[in-house]
């Protein structure tokens, strides 16, 4: 359980000492904002708006590429800031290279969309989060950046800290969920993880918080959508974990492809330069999405290309990712008098100072090192690391019966389904493209690993992920009618979910469910895996299928992790960071929505005048939190240290929770509160706190949690935060849906 911590330091310690260059000594004793001041002094108005630009390379192109001539000739007249989609140490040295033959060899900036893992494939953020770990989710990070800083990159697009009720939106799998504490949590975790100390060491990446903002609230689930929130919303809901990435020290923010109530991200002043840049006091620069700055003429925001560059500009977007808005248009529209030249200098200054704080100007090629990168890439210890993560990112959804953990003696074991035998799915969407995956353990193997000759494992496919045809369902019937113990494994293939993968039909795809009817037909016992970059609705399987391991796309560790988990090596203790709808109707759906002035029950389907359905109930299939474990936690004897709150104090809040199962296990213990009674309508229940702990069987621990004013805060009908005196209720459990204590207090 520690051995990443003890990995991490000793990494850091090593990497703290590599480089050379790193320790050169500086002629002048000049400050970073004076060495930017004096490259600024040198450079033609051509030169600065270079450095706004951005290209991708054609070798691996994650976007429309625009026709731009030659990049090389562009390089090397200097102009051209940053390159994207350039890896690898020998490449990033290259192209590093053609820029060094510029007239005053400004380095490039290298960035690359490493969102969970570089060589090392951890699980999808989604998972990641499922396992409300931040030590783990900021490890995950960490060694993320320390292989893609030794393949040559400076950069990485990531984390998106993007709020999402919503399901049907593909790009849910490469964010934090559903909720605004937890997703603010996750966000300082990660641009952590990234950053390292943010001192520009050789195992450190720039972070980049994405997509400033409100992307998450896209109109239908769409990419790229439109997006209509109140300023109350954005501000309690949608802003937070961008304030948090900002308190964390996140080197760069990417601004969003949508509009937001009517007015594109990214030419959105309100929210980059009164915001970002002044109210939170963001040093760093902010980049445009890919070809987001051209593409509000699409939006009908702006006539073209060179207006785009205008509003672009002039709202605080500072680097052009591929929209080839700025290197044709800004000097002119500073010849005009349309572009003051200081909002220029302002957006390069910001990026020369990334560049000097990261040691470029000192020596461009410190990133560029091949046989750092081979001992990276192959280091063993990021295999072990990824492998804990999946572990933690599973969630037990079901377990009648006890039937898992599965014996360790099964004879015969039959696993089934379309992503038994997967490679390539099990890394999921945004993970970095090899040639080959044969270094991912399927769920296949990693059974076969853990069983040995002790066990014949049987196999059929029974299906393709989205097939319609029955044609493998009698040789599946057939392994199945073999063995003692079934395993299914269904799901979406892994571009299913991610960017432009957003779907109006959320249900297991093709046959997958009625392979499970087969399979349940035969009266085995079954346990299904659901692989996933979303919740999925799969109601008949969760009503009749006896347990259920929701395992996400865990990365290159998968099948390992899941045969740990499955034969009871690991006690699975992930909990949902997101709402599982019933049908595609409820959506969007959350646990912390407002109540009205007509509430239903959550079962029932025939309380007329009410707010519900009468077609179904309004409950979720799965809440928010939810999770279940090998062992069973005792919740009792909550005590709070007064009963009122004044302005400025505190309450501290504890309570003792047992392990009463048989096994050690871990539990998240979460805190919600409620406000009931506000100038504004307050949601039925708020995350304030959790904390995940892990219990030997009997142990007991008092856990506490502090309440304060920040903790009751609100944005009221002058969207000033505050908090109102009166009564609030406290709850404490298991998941949202399964609070164990209550008790209520009282703020002055």
């Amino acid at each position: 359980m520690y051995k990443c911590k003890t990995f991490m330091l000793a990494t850091l310690l090593v990497l703290g000492s590599a480089s050379i260059a790193q320790k050169k000594v500086i002629a002048t004793k000049k400050t970073i904002d004076q060495r930017v001041d004096s490259v600024m002094k040198l450079m033609t108005l051509e030169e600065k708006i270079g450095q706004l630009n951005q290209y991708s390379s054609k070798d691996e192109v994650t976007g429309p590429m625009s026709d731009n001539g030659s990049r090389k000739q562009q390089l090397v007249a200097g102009k051209v800031g940053s390159m994207l989609n350039v890896r690898g140490a020998e490449r990033t040295r290259k192209v590093q290279e053609q820029a060094m033959q510029s007239r005053l060899r400004i380095p490039l900036l290298f960035g690359q969309d490493v969102i969970h893992g570089y060589k090392t494939t951890f699980p999808i953020p989604l998972a990641e989060v499922a396992s409300w770990d931040m030590q783990a989710i900021e490890m995950g990070s960490r060694i993320a950046a320390i292989e893609g800083a030794a393949a040559g990159l400076h950069w990485t697009f990531a984390p998106m800290v993007d709020i999402s009720r919503d399901p049907r939106w593909g790009r849910v799998m490469e964010g934090a969920g559903e909720d605004t504490y937890l997703g603010s949590m996750v966000a300082k975790a990660r641009v952590k993880g990234f950053q390292g100390t943010n001192t520009g060491k050789l195992d450190e990446m720039l972070a980049c918080a994405k997509h400033f903002a409100a992307y998450g609230a896209a109109a239908g689930g769409r990419d790229y959508n439109s997006v209509d929130v109140s300023e109350r919303t954005l501000w309690e809901v949608y802003l937070p974990p961008f304030k948090a990435a900002v308190d964390a020290g996140a080197a760069t923010f990417m601004n969003s492809f949508n509009d937001i109530n009517g007015v594109p991200a990214t030419g959105n002043k309100y929210l980059q330069r009164d915001i970002l840049k002044e109210k939170w006091g963001f040093k760093g620069f902010v980049v445009s999405d890919w070809g987001s700055i051209s593409e509000m003429v699409d939006h009908g925001y702006v006539k073209d290309k060179k207006d785009a560059a205008l509003s672009a500009l002039s709202a605080g977007s500072d680097m052009d990712m591929e929209g080839q808005a700025y290197l044709p248009h800004l000097a002119t529209l500073v010849k005009e008098g349309k572009v003051p030249v200081a909002l220029i200098d302002d957006a390069v200054k910001r990026i020369l100072r990334k560049k000097f704080e990261l040691g470029l100007f000192d020596d461009p090629f410190r990133f560029s090192n091949e046989a750092r990168e081979q001992q990276q890439l192959n280091n063993p210890q990021h295999r072990i690391a990824a492998r804990e993560m999946a572990e933690k990112s599973i969630v037990l959804m079901k377990n009648e019966k006890n039937i898992l953990p599965l014996s360790k003696n099964i004879k015969k074991l039959a696993i089934i389904g379309p992503l038994a035998k997967s490679e390539e799915d099990m890394l999921g969407f945004w993970n970095v493209a090899w040639p080959d995956n044969s270094d991912v353990v399927t769920q296949y193997e990693g059974l076969q690993n853990k069983l040995g000759n002790n066990t014949e494992l049987l196999y059929a496919q029974g299906c393709g992920i989205t097939d319609t045809s029955r044609a493998g369902f009698a040789e599946a019937i057939a392994a199945a009618l073999q063995a003692e113990v079934v395993i299914v494994s269904v799901g979406e293939a892994r571009d299913m979910s991610g960017e432009a993968n957003s779907r109006a039909n959320i249900h297991l795809p093709g046959v997958q469910e009625e392979l499970l009817k087969a399979i349940h037909a035969t009266g085995k016992p079954i346990v299904v895996l659901i692989n996933a970059g979303r919740p999925l609705v799969f109601n008949w399987t969760a009503d009749n299928v006896p347990a259920i391991l929701y395992t996400w796309w865990l990365g290159s560790e998968a099948g390992n992790a899941i045969a740990n988990v499955l034969l009871g090596d690991y006690n699975p203790g992930g909990k949902l960071p997101m709402t599982f709808p019933r049908g595609e109707g409820q959506i969007p759906i959350h646990y912390n929505y407002l109540n009205t002035g007509r509430p239903s029950p959550d079962n029932d389907t025939h309380a007329r005048y009410r707010s519900g359905y009468i077609d179904m109930v309004k409950s979720p299939k799965y809440a928010f939190g939810h999770g279940l474990s090998y062992t069973t936690f005792t919740y009792s004897n909550l005590q709070m240290s007064k009963p009122t709150l004044a302005a400025n104090d505190s309450i501290i809040v504890q309570f003792t929770l047992t392990n009463s199962g048989k096994v050690a296990g871990e539990e998240v213990a979460q805190l919600y509160l409620r406000d009931e009674v506000a100038s504004v309508v307050r949601p039925v229940k708020e995350l304030k706190d959790f904390t995940k702990l892990m219990l030997q069987p009997g142990e007991s621990r008092t856990i506490r949690f502090v309440i304060n004013k920040e903790k009751l805060s609100f944005y009221n009908q002058q969207l000033e935060w505050a908090a109102e005196p009166g009564t609030f209720q406290l709850m404490i459990g298991s998941a949202s849906n399964d609070i164990r204590l209550q008790s209520k207090f009282e703020l002055q």
